[in-house]
């Protein structure tokens, strides 16, 4: 009899053997073995497995193992089979459940297509055989796994897992996620992060007041805001992308309930003054990882309480905000030899901040006090407006007479977004030039999008140049038509003017040998990783 007859007649044999099973672990042991035989042999001992498996308990382990080294099979067709199969290990035995579960979250990461879509459907199988086992074996993953793998399994439980529905995530189980990606918060990179976040928005959390409270409160855990000075802020570019990220999360939670003082705070005491703002990000694109940080510092700023010091405060907006708003050329031979450029986009940030702040502190504007510095800031401010308005005029002009489809275009989306910034500062400028100022209009932000409208694509930034108003009508275009990274962020240029490089933080990978669903040790405390190492972001 050849073996793969003999695999058949083992087969046939614990088929019908009924309660006298237990009496035939020789014939299991046949069919385990077959696991270092020839193709066939491996495909079939592959289904035979799993269909016998919980009638030999103290065979369990070299089961498993078997099964698994089926998984990691050269051949494409036997490794689909026996992750098709790992499932069948599952039933009634929760201790497998958590091995299989961990097994299939590293796989998480195979390139294959077919094969992935295998795990996937794997993994969905034994969740819901045993949910909870399986998603214990998830999250021994993003403990102990590398940042491929762990970055695949949060993924997985956001795109995956919380959209199984009700029957499925129960109330019992929802906690259980929400704990464990707590618990996966204490050491994470800032990819993860944002991964956690959106996992803990998608549940309980994001419903409610009080849920809205706790994901602030774990943001600014991370952000760490009470821990760093300025003189470390000046120098460590990471310290600034925590933040951000940071903020960033928290943002979206921000209400006239959950109020964002801290973090305000935190921006005009330790990033705004000068001589931290300039040396941020000097080493990389410093115009967008600063454009970045205004545009959270923007957001969050409508809802936060009264700031103490708020002079001083105040003051640190007004006096960045000074760098983006030139002074007039003294000369038209000066204007001819180096025309202005204007960075709308960080305008826009500064000019609200000051605007809501100034709405909040009335009493506070320290420049109005000061005859000098006034005169000299509204002259900046008509300078800005000139500028402005003669955008607004192009912008208007390029968009003038375009169908509802050519207004989809990419072009002409960044032309919108480019108008609505425009528009925006020429009515804080009109609020702001007044003597003494007026708060009056209330504006939405460029790149927000309304509550009440569908989630879009934040736009990029746009930073201006006055040379093309110089050189009558230059054709307008989009820098960089190139097929670019899905991080890389695209932007409107009107005739000149300049734009920073794309941004990115890249936290590295840390490729490691795939374990055989083992458990693992925690995190560190608040605070990123950064890569796989265990000091902080």
């Amino acid at each position: 009899m050849d073996n793969i007859e003999r695999l058949y007649k083992c087969y046939e044999i614990l088929s019908e053997a009924g309660d006298k099973i237990t009496e035939h672990v020789a014939e299991y042991k046949e069919i385990l073995q077959a696991v270092k035989g020839t193709s066939k042999e491996k495909r079939l001992a592959s289904q035979f497995i799993g269909n016998f498996f919980k009638h030999f308990p103290e065979l369990s382990d070299t089961a498993i193992d078997a099964q698994f080294d089926l998984c990691e099979d050269d051949d494409t067709q036997i490794r689909r089979q026996a992750i098709k199969d790992l499932p069948k290990l599952c039933q009634g035995n929760a201790e497998a459940t958590v091995r299989v579960g961990d097994t299939l979250a590293q796989l998480l990461i195979l390139d294959d297509a077919t094969e992935l879509q295998q795990v996937n459907n794997s993994l969905l199988s034994i969740i819901k055989l045993d949910t909870k086992s399986a998603i214990a074996g998830l999250f021994q993953q993003i403990t102990t796994g590398d940042e491929p793998t762990r970055e695949r399994c949060f993924k997985f439980i956001a795109t995956k897992l919380l959209t199984m529905g009700p029957n499925v995530i129960t109330k019992e189980i929802e906690d259980y996620i929400v704990e464990e990606v707590k618990k996966a918060l204490q050491d994470v990179t800032a990819d993860e992060f944002h991964l956690c976040m959106t996992i803990l928005g998608a549940t309980k959390l994001g419903n409610t007041i009080t849920g809205h409270a706790e994901l602030v409160k774990l943001a600014t855990e991370q952000a760490e805001l009470n821990t760093v000075d300025t003189d470390t802020i000046a120098v460590d570019d990471e310290v600034v992308e925590r933040f951000i990220q940071c903020a960033t999360a928290a943002a979206p939670y921000f209400s006239k309930t959950i109020k964002s003082t801290q973090f305000v705070a935190y921006v005009c005491d330790k990033l705004l003054p000068i001589n931290t703002w300039n040396l941020i990000a000097t080493a990389i694109s410093q115009d967008q990882i600063q454009l970045r940080l205004l545009k959270v510092f923007a957001e969050m700023i409508t809802n936060t309480d009264k700031l103490e010091n708020a002079n001083e405060r105040i003051n640190a907006v007004y006096n960045v905000l000074l760098e983006y708003m030139p002074l007039p050329k003294l000369s038209e031979e000066d204007t001819a030899d180096t025309p202005p450029s204007f960075q709308f986009s960080h305008a826009e940030c500064l000019l609200y901040a000051l605007h809501t702040l100034g709405k909040k502190h009335p009493g506070n504007l320290m420049f109005v006090e000061d005859a000098e510095k006034l005169k000299d800031f509204r002259a900046r401010l008509q300078y800005l407006a000139r500028g402005t308005q003669g955008y607004i005029k192009k912008l208007e002009e390029a968009l003038k007479g375009k169908s509802v489809e050519e207004l989809k275009t990419e072009e002409n989306q960044l032309k919108q977004t480019a108008l609505k910034t425009t528009s925006n500062i020429n009515i804080l400028i009109r609020d702001l030039f007044h003597s003494p100022p007026i708060f009056k209009h209330d504006i939405v932000l460029s790149w927000v999008v309304p509550k009440n409208s569908k989630l879009g694509k934040r736009h990029a930034p746009i930073t201006f140049g006055d040379k093309g108003a110089a050189n009558g009508n230059q054709e307008q275009e989009v820098q960089d038509k190139k097929p670019r990274p899905s991080n890389e962020q695209k932007f409107y240029s009107p005739p000149s003017g300049k734009y920073s490089g794309k941004v990115n933080s890249n936290y590295g990978n840390n490729n490691r040998a795939r374990q055989r669903g083992g458990g693992g040790g925690g995190g560190g405390g608040g605070g990123f990783r950064n890569r796989r190492y265990n000091n902080r972001y």
